[in-house]
């Protein structure tokens, strides 16, 4: 049996559990948050989430690279070094494994998120090295036919 070529699911349907955020990290207000997983790739490292939080001010620490969609509402990030930013429906972000940001929410806040763990520098050269054989050994294989 083939393995399917994609996935593809409405975020709307996606089933929320409670994710509790760490009360250490509560800054101010009783923030409730939720997530479900949708999609994990084959190899395990790369995930797809919806996630949701009512109103708080709170740090959050990335303990993967984390590229996000705000699907509905807003959050106000702040970072240090960095103005605080708006992200609203419609905007995206990447946040990198190892960083941390404050996050208010005015009211409430969903967004889409995807995380890759990140790859410690002689773990990435050689998964960069194995794309571009498997791209050169494709490409000779497709030239042949």
């Amino acid at each position: 049996m083939a393995s399917p070529v994609f996935e593809s699911v409405r975020l709307d349907d996606i089933m929320l559990k409670p994710d509790p955020i760490d009360p250490s990290w509560i800054l101010e207000g009783d923030p409730v948050a939720r997530s479900g997983l949708w999609s994990l790739s084959p190899d395990k490292t790369t995930s797809s989430w919806v996630w949701d939080c009512t109103a708080g001010r709170f740090n959050w620490y990335f303990d993967a690279d984390e590229t996000i969609y705000v699907i509905e509402g807003e959050v106000i990030i702040t970072a240090e070094g960095q103005e605080p930013r708006s992200l609203r429906a419609g905007h995206a972000a990447l946040f990198y494994a190892g960083t941390r940001s404050e996050w208010y929410v005015p009211r409430y806040v969903r967004k889409h998120a995807i995380l890759r763990p990140h790859l410690a520098r002689p773990v990435a050269l050689a998964v960069k090295v194995g794309i571009k054989l498997r791209r050169k050994a494709n490409g000779s294989l497709a030239r042949s036919f």
